[in-house]
């Protein structure tokens, strides 16, 4: 682009502290840019009459800078050089303010040309001269739209703080029904299980039954099963005493003795023993926990929230869940929806994050480009909300400007690897080699166990039998 140094001209230069008002209360102010001094004055002038604020330069790094401080917002741009002059304007402006609106004024105007601007990003092209009608309409347009944003920023804050069950936001009404469910069973002191994939948010809906039960002024209690061997987890569950085990110099109570008279939550249940399975089959039961190392029998009267990503019941069928403690645990069962079933939400969500991390880093950061939301409501979050908080949380570190643009999301949402296509991943097979893919799937699910596999196919064990015979598979072994 070509060089133009700056000239003082008489123009009409708002001062500093009245260009940093908020926009809120300003008109929407116009940048406007063009080489030819008389033309930028007239053109200031105009846009005046039409009621905005207006701001006239020649040189292009005096604009940038205007965009660059959130003082201008809307940029007519006539610079009288070749078309890329302008196109690279745009780019530059762009890079500078993701959510600011170019608008070019070109003396060689065709349709190509301008649909080729727009689609560099440039929100109109109007042919020079510039017609006044025409300019006032596109100017009114905008105004409008950002009149329509903040109506729109303001409705969404609203929104977060009606739409906040304890913590967790959720409008679909996937999330209204899970939130029903909570509202329901809070108040009933009986165990529950919470299922659905990871990052859900499995332990925000048990800390909101918990905050809503009668015993929510005593302790809750968070143990993530996964995370402990089973020596660890039994002494963290239900505590030890002095030299019951290497390391154990002191006596110490367990979580269920911690939380008495209040709720204990059991992260990724699914993940425990057999044998401790049986030890917290007791606990609910008999309401009854021994110390590691120790004899006696302790009372103990707490709700027990289990979570699993886990389907506990195909986990029964492969044996490696034990039944009587899936039914005691699921008295109660709620389903946590994955984001891809609630995609209304993730606006909501990722207004909330922006607030959330505003406040933490300090910035003042509006929302997301309209080709950054694009993005966010294509790609497939197999994270679930952690995920999205993280995007969020990491783009906002990194954001210059007031919206988060697509340099600012990380690599893997800017460009989502995704499934295959269907004429890559599919091709036409038998549907006797379905099923025989199928049988043989299940039988590795359930550890070769023949008589679990055939429940699990809803077949009979003698119709398993003979097909495995007629496939050469001997049938001698069963578990």
């Amino acid at each position: 682009m070509a060089a133009f140094l700056p000239r003082i001209h008489p123009m009409t230069v708002t001062t500093e502290t009245e260009t940093l008002k908020s926009s809120q209360t300003q008109p929407m102010s116009v940048c406007i840019l063009d080489d030819d001094w008389d033309a930028a004055e007239v053109l200031q002038e105009k846009v005046q009459q039409f009621g905005f604020s207006a701001y006239g330069t020649a040189d292009p790094r005096d604009a940038l800078e205007q965009i660059g401080s959130g003082r201008s917002r809307v940029i007519l741009c006539g610079l009288n050089g070749t078309e890329n002059d302008g196109l690279s304007f745009v780019q530059q402006a762009l890079q500078r303010d993701p959510g600011a609106f170019v608008i070019l004024a070109t003396g060689s105007h065709s349709i190509d040309a301008a649909i080729h601007a727009i689609r560099s990003g440039a929100y109109d092209c109007l042919p020079k001269p510039i017609d006044a009608a025409r300019l006032k309409k596109t100017l009114d347009g905008l105004a409008e739209q950002f009149q329509r944003r903040r109506r729109i920023q303001t409705l969404e804050q609203q929104l977060l703080s009606d739409l906040e069950f304890h913590g967790i936001i959720g409008r679909s009404p996937a999330m209204l029904e899970v939130f029903d469910l909570a509202r329901k069973i809070a108040q009933h002191y009986t165990n529950v299980l919470v299922t659905g994939p990871t990052g859900t948010g499995k332990e925000l809906l048990a800390s909101a039954v918990h905050q809503m039960s009668p015993v929510s002024t005593q302790r809750f209690a968070v143990c993530n099963c996964s995370a402990l061997v089973d020596t660890l987890l039994e002494s963290q569950l239900f505590g030890h005493v002095r030299g019951s085990f290497t390391g154990a110099t002191e006596t110490r109570a367990g979580l269920f003795e911690y939380a008495n008279g209040g709720t204990v939550f059991l992260d990724e249940i699914g993940e425990t023993s057999a044998a401790m399975q049986a030890k917290l089959l007791r606990v609910i039961q008999n309401r009854e926990i021994q110390r590691v190392g120790s004899p006696e029998v302790r009372h103990v009267e707490v709700r027990l929230i289990a979570a699993t990503n886990r389907d506990l019941r195909a986990e029964v069928a492969a044996g490696r869940f034990r039944e009587d403690l899936l039914y005691r645990l699921s008295t109660i069962q709620i389903r946590v929806p994955s984001l891809m079933e609630r995609l209304e939400d993730i606006p909501l969500l990722v207004a909330f994050f922006i607030k959330k991390y505003n406040d933490a880093y300090h910035k003042q950061i509006r929302g997301l480009t309209l080709r950054a939301k694009a993005l966010v409501m294509r790609y497939g979050w197999p994270g679930n909300v952690r995920e999205l908080e993280n995007v969020i949380a990491g783009a906002a570190l990194l954001a210059a400007g007031e919206f988060i643009d697509v340099d600012d999301l990380p690599s893997h949402v800017r460009q989502p690897s995704g499934p295959a296509g269907p004429s890559e991943t599919w091709h036409p097979i038998p549907l006797e080699e379905v099923r025989n893919r199928h049988i043989q799937k299940v039988l590795e699910a359930c550890g070769g166990n023949r008589v679990r596999a055939a429940q699990l196919l809803g077949i009979g064990r003698t119709s398993l039998y003979r097909y495995l015979k007629r496939e050469g598979q001997s049938s001698a072994q069963v578990a």
